[in-house]
Order: C-alpha cells, then sequence, then structure tokens
C-alpha cells in the first residue's frame, strides 16, 4: 500500500509539469544548461595514479570516471551503488557486518584500498557516502607501479580513486531533498564560489544528512557528511586543501547468511534476519593537502599529504543455516570497537622534453604510508533463530574475548614506502607510446598480541614492481593498448578463530601479475573498450597440521594461487542526441590452483560470477524535452559458493526504471527525480563472496527515490 501510494503521490506531483516546456524551442536557456549538466556521467580518463590524470585513449589501461550528474541523478546512498553501473563490478560484505568491498576481475577491493586523490588510507573504511566527491575512478586491473602497494592487501583485480568536488568557474548554489523507501529522509547542500585575484582562490562546501528506515524490514541507517575543499592557483604554483567528515549508522543491518550443505531458498525480498540489538557506528575525519610548482615549461614538482582519524564500533551479527527446508538456523554476534589513525604522503617531479622526433614523459618520486590500528573482540555466545520466521532474541553473553574493550591497544603498526621512476616515451607523433617504470616498495609491519598488547610478530620485507605498456594509435579515435604490471598487496590476516594455530597472523606481502591486452575506440559520441586479461595471484587456505589428523587443529597458509582470465566489454557515450548508454559485459573464469591437497585443484573460485552485464539508458522524450525516462538492467552470472563447487547460486536479473524533469521556477532550474530500483521487487542471493566462510548476501528490495534540487 505504500509504494502504490508513492506512485499515486509522484504521478500527481509530476501530472502538470508538462504545461511548463512543451517543445524543445520553448525551452528557456537555464533549463537547457541544467539539462546538460545532467547528462556528463562517465568520463573517459581520470587519475593514472603517479602518471596524473590521463585521457583514457593514452594509456595503456582501462579507465574510466563516474561523475558527480550520475551521484546526484541516481542517488546513491553508498559507494557500492556508484559502482553498481559498472559492468565489470559487483559490490558484497566484508567483515560480517555492512563494510562494502567490491569484485573486480574476480579480486576482491576493501574499503581500506579506496584513495582518495591518489592516497591511501584516507577514506572511511567500511561505507562511503557518495556526495562529497566529483568523481569516483575506476582503473581495472592490478596497479603496483601506479598507486604503490595496497595497505590493506587487497587491489589486485582493479582500484578506485575518489576526487573530492572543487569550485569551478561559475558559482554555484544547490540544495537537493530526497527520500528513499521505506522512510528514508534527507538533503544536500552545495556551494562554490571563486574570489581573489582573477578569481585565483576556490572554495567549495557541501554536506549531506539522512535518516530513517531503508526498503529492508527494520533496517535503518544514518549518515551525516560535510567537505570542504579550498584551492588557490598562481602564475606558477597551485595548492588545494580538502577536509571532511563523515558519521554513519547502521541499525539491524539484514546480515549475509552462512551455508554448508545446501542453498536455502531466498527469503522475501524485504526480509531482515537480522537482530535489533546489533549496530554499526562509523565516524572519521579526514584531509589532505597538495600543491604543484611549474619549475619550467614542462617540468613541475608536486606533492600532497593526508591523514585521517577514524572510529568505528559494532555489534555485529550473522546466521548460520541449519535446516534448509525449515530455516532453522544459529545465530552469532560479535562487538568489535576499532580505531584507525592513518597518514599518507607522495611527494614527486615530472618532466617532458625531447630527444630529436621522440618526447618523453619522466615522472620520478617518492610515498610513504603510516598506519596503526587499535582494536579489540568480544565473541558472544550462539542462539537459536530462523531465515524465515525470525524471532527477536535476547542479546547473547560473552564466549571469550581478546584485547581492551574499553581501550583498545595497537594491534598492528603498517609503514609502506616506496621510490619509482618511469618514463612515456613517444614516437610518430605520440601515435605509440611506449612506457616502462619501476617502483621498489618497502612494506614494515608489526603484529601484537590481543592478550596483553605484546609484540607477536614482525616484517620488513621490499620487493620491485615493474611496469611496460605500449599505447598505438594507428588512426584518430582508435587506440591499441598491451601491458605486464604487478599488484603488490599486505599479506592477508588469519581468521581469529581458537581452531587456528596462528589465529590473527598477518602474513609478509605478496606479489601478483597481470598481461593485458585491450582497445579503445571513439567514433561520434559513443566510446567503446575491449581487455582481455590473465592475473594470477597467491591464495590462502586452512589446513591441518597433521596430514595424518585432519579434525585436529589447523593452519591457515599462503600456499595456493588463484588465476583469472576474462574479457570486458564496455560502452558509453550519445549514440544520437537525446539518447545516452553506459553498458557492457565481462565474461571470465577464477580458476583455482595448487590447493591444500589437491581437493579442489582447477575449481571455480567462490563468489566469482561467471559473467556480468549492465545497461544502463537515457532518454530525452522528444514531445516534452524537459523530460528524460532512465532505465538499467543488471544481471550477474552463476557463483560457485564454496570452494568444493558443491553449491551454487543461480544467475540473478535486476531492472531499475526512473524519469526526471527540468523545469524553470522564478528563473531558477528545478530538477524532479523519481527512481525505482529493483522494480520488480524480485528475491536472489547477489552474491556469495567471502574470504573465509561459505557466505550469502541477499539482493536489496525494491527501493523507490525522490528528490528535489533547486540551483539558486
Amino acid at each position: 500500500m505504500r509504494f502504490r501510494a508513492l506512485i499515486l503521490a509522484s504521478a500527481a506531483a509530476l501530472a502538470p509539469l508538462p504545461a511548463l516546456a512543451q517543445t524543445a524551442d520553448s525551452l528557456s536557456e537555464i533549463v537547457v544548461t541544467a539539462q546538460r549538466g545532467n547528462q556528463t556521467q562517465v568520463i573517459r580518463g581520470g587519475s593514472v595514479g603517479v602518471m596524473g590524470d590521463k585521457a583514457a585513449e593514452d594509456v595503456p589501461f582501462a579507465i574510466k570516471s563516474y561523475g558527480s550528474a550520475l551521484i546526484l541523478n541516481q542517488q546513491p546512498q553508498t559507494l557500492g551503488q556508484v559502482l553498481e553501473n559498472d559492468p565489470s563490478i559487483r559490490t558484497g560484505y566484508a567483515f560480517g557486518n555492512a563494510a562494502e568491498l567490491f569484485i573486480l576481475r574476480g579480486f576482491p577491493l576493501y574499503g581500506d584500498d579506496i584513495a582518495l586523490d591518489g592516497l591511501y588510507g584516507l577514506t572511511p573504511r567500511q561505507l562511503i557516502a557518495p556526495e562529497l566527491y566529483e568523481q569516483v575512478q575506476v582503473l581495472n586491473g592490478a596497479s603496483a607501479f601506479l598507486n604503490g602497494a595496497a595497505p590493506g592487501g587487497s587491489g589486485i583485480g582493479g582500484s578506485v580513486n575518489l576526487t573530492p568536488k572543487r569550485a569551478g568557474t561559475k558559482p554555484l548554489t544547490r540544495a537537493t531533498l530526497n527520500y528513499a523507501g521505506d522512510e528514508h529522509v534527507g538533503g544536500s547542500f552545495d556551494i562554490a564560489r571563486r574570489t581573489g585575484p582573477d578569481d585565483s582562490i576556490g572554495i567549495r562546501v557541501n554536506g549531506a544528512a539522512r535518516r530513517g528506515e531503508v526498503a529492508v524490514d527494520g533496517e535503518f541507517r544514518s549518515a551525516y557528511v560535510l567537505g570542504a575543499g579550498i584551492d588557490w592557483t598562481g602564475d606558477r604554483a597551485r595548492l588545494g586543501l580538502d577536509l571532511a567528515y563523515q558519521r554513519m549508522h547502521v541499525r539491524q543491518l539484514r546480515p549475509k547468511v552462512t551455508v554448508s550443505t545446501a542453498i536455502p531458498k531466498v527469503p522475501d525480498a524485504d526480509a531482515n534476519y537480522g537482530q535489533p540489538w546489533t549496530y554499526s557506528t562509523l565516524r572519521d575525519l579526514y584531509g589532505m593537502v597538495k600543491g604543484e610548482y611549474d619549475l619550467t615549461d614542462d617540468v613541475t614538482a608536486y606533492a600532497a599529504f593526508g591523514a585521517r582519524d577514524g572510529s568505528e564500533r559494532g555489534l555485529y551479527g550473522g546466521i548460520t543455516v541449519t535446516d534448509v527446508v525449515t530455516g532453522a538456523a544459529t545465530g552469532d554476534g560479535m562487538f568489535v570497537p576499532r580505531t584507525d589513525n592513518n597518514e599518507a604522503g607522495q611527494a614527486g617531479i615530472r618532466a617532458k622534453f625531447k630527444t630529436g622526433a621522440i618526447s618523453h614523459e619522466v615522472n620520478a618520486g617518492a610515498s610513504m604510508i603510516w598506519q596503526v590500528n587499535r582494536n579489540a573482540y568480544d565473541f558472544l555466545r550462539g542462539y537459536a533463530t530462523n531465515l524465515y520466521n525470525t524471532p527477536a532474541a535476547t542479546q547473547p553473553t560473552t564466549l571469550f574475548a581478546g584485547g581492551d574493550l574499553d581501550d583498545p591497544f595497537p594491534l598492528s603498526r603498517s609503514q609502506l614506502g616506496s621510490l619509482f621512476i618511469s618514463d612515456t616515451v613517444g614516437a610518430f607523433d605520440d601515435r605509440a607510446l611506449l612506457t616502462v617504470g619501476l617502483r621498489h616498495q618497502a612494506i614494515q609491519v608489526k603484529s601484537y598480541s590481543y592478550a596483553d598488547g605484546s609484540r607477536t610478530g614482525e616484517y620488513d620485507e621490499s620487493a620491485n614492481t615493474p611496469v611496460i605498456g605500449l599505447v598505438i594509435k594507428p588512426v584518430d579515435g582508435l587506440s591499441v593498448y598491451i601491458n605486464r604490471i604487478q599488484g603488490l598487496a599486505q599479506g592477508p590476516s588469519a581468521p581469529i578463530d581458537p581452531k587456528l594455530v596462528n589465529s590473527g597472523e598477518v602474513f609478509a606481502p605478496y606479489k601478483s601479475t597481470q598481461y593485458e591486452l585491450g582497445g579503445k575506440v571513439a567514433v561520434g559520441g559513443v566510446g567503446l573498450s575491449l581487455a582481455l586479461y590473465q592475473t594470477k595471484q597467491p591464495s590462502a587456505f586452512t589446513r591441518p597440521v597433521d596430514p595424518a589428523n585432519p579434525a585436529g587443529q589447523q593452519i591457515y597458509v599462503l600456499d595456493g594461487e588463484q588465476r583469472n582470465r576474462g574479457v570486458e566489454f564496455s560502452l558509453d557515450g550519445e549514440p544520437v542526441e537525446g539518447l545516452r548508454v553506459i553498458g557492457g559485459l565481462s565474461v571470465g573464469k577464477a580458476e583455482l590452483r595448487r590447493t591444500g591437497g589437491g581437493v579442489n585443484e582447477g575449481n571455480w573460485a567462490p563468489g566469482v560470477p561467471s559473467y556480468t552485464l549492465n545497461g544502463n539508458i537515457e532518454w530525452d522524450l522528444p514531445f516534452l524535452p524537459a523530460a528524460t525516462l532512465t532505465g538499467r538492467v543488471v544481471r550477474t552470472g552463476e557463483q560457485k559458493v564454496n570452494a568444493a563447487n558443491t553449491l551454487e547460486i543461480g544467475s540473478w536479473t535486476r531492472f531499475d526504471i526512473g524519469a526526471r524533469y527540468v523545469f524553470e521556477m522564478n528563473d531558477r532550474p528545478v530538477s524532479l527525480r523519481f527512481n525505482i530500483d529493483n522494480v520488480a521487487n524480485k528475491r536472489y542471493w547477489a552474491s556469495a563472496y567471502d574470504s573465509f566462510s561459505s557466505t550469502l548476501l541477499q539482493g536489496a528490495p525494491r527501493t523507490v527515490k525522490l528528490s528535489t534540487t533547486v540551483d539558486f
């Protein structure tokens, strides 16, 4: 009934609007300008790590960016909802709570390894509100040379970089009100001005606040974010300062479901089998300062430094199904307090010059990351529950705990430093570009005991990660590329489990190697790209300490390998005026190799879809030019649930629809938006990805979204 009421209310609100703009000729300049601002949703290029901002056609990597117009129009509440637009990415949960992880080319990218303007460790690590960012930049594939080692131990299949909002050339004063079902309401503001001599100083302040129950029954979320960006441009120098605050809260999260021998049927789309006493509270204060100075017209020195102070407290829950027919299950819980104190810096120099007919772009520099993690844990006793008819359980008591729950002490201290140098050599008027580079990276990690904070281990390892890539542009609008690049990541941590003899152990860094061949075409208003890739990465598994006693003590080891091969195709642009598309297809296989005892040799890696397909369409109605209809289809192939490949979830398809209308009121543009995600209210298991166990994540139910934006 609530959904029908919303449809009728929205229709009533939109019904009189066509009278405001009947034909393209009658549209005011104000409305036309507002419409154009809604249309630039994908940018073909972005930050390529230490190589700086580049057009996609000039680099031997697959890169694209999703802009602020897409974020404003689709009203996403998290970074994962932005990345739903990418055909090569799927989103899951990590750590047994609401923390988003992203699967790129069959490998995870954790929130710990999302970069802020090229620096790791500065963004919130579990959930990121997207309102503060101008672009969400995606680079598919390994990037150890470009970005440095990922401190969270992920990012082998790709990386994501967020660029903060900055003041443009025109003043901006924007206010937005929004609603998402069932009772999630909020608003945002965005103000930008330039001042000073020749408008050399830019100031942009924006923020958002929203709270209420979402479409999952009983699940409550709130988010409060505030960001400020100041930039100054001189004759040869450029400086920027960005500061941000984020506080997010989730109560009664619908958890992932652990399975063992069979796949249960999917509960109702809006069902919630979480407990009301579970919650996550996340608070982050972070920022960075960066600058550039042109030593000459062709030589630029640059530097950046940032810091983050993060605090998390959560009482997390999960369920393990014991009877797939009745839904009988056991529940579990864990209380975790955590704080993070991170700093990151980078400095370097870029120089362009020629040796005869050959051009060079040389880049050299150094980077450093410092991280301190303090946390503790309190595992709770199990309790009886049910997947299909979930009772409200009393919060269980402590089973076992570790660390100081009131004042957590450091569990790990990490330092990641590197030196890098590269040269991009251009020939034939830069129609052939060869990039060669090397980054020497050192990773030092100290780990400490949960019992008393004493040091339990330390490693100090270094590695060289080279890159070589070639781009050939035979004609305008076409580029073909090939690369060999490696990934380097801090080693994984063994699960916290009393059955493991090395519970909590932090492993030494590991390298992966990627080979990629691809091409990019820009024809008319459409960009197309195709990539074929192969990546090998070491993998971890649990095995008995004594092979003769498989039921005895276990040990977590990094002795396996995962080889991912695949093909990616994507397109975006405006093939005909008024029709815009974003879409693509990714097909591949993630194969387990060198498995423990060889029992899973050649099997599919759990949680990696056999294929993913996306299609987004926007159509400006010719008979009502101020109106736009939108639609999206998201399809995901089958996924293996366990390493033995005895369990599988089927493919699923989700449809989203929407509409947007722009009109003028008192010489101000007003944008109305109406979106429905999962319009069919389909219930499905969305993801089976988990690093440690066989778990299922249910897809979100039908979600109605409304918003109104006014530019003053």
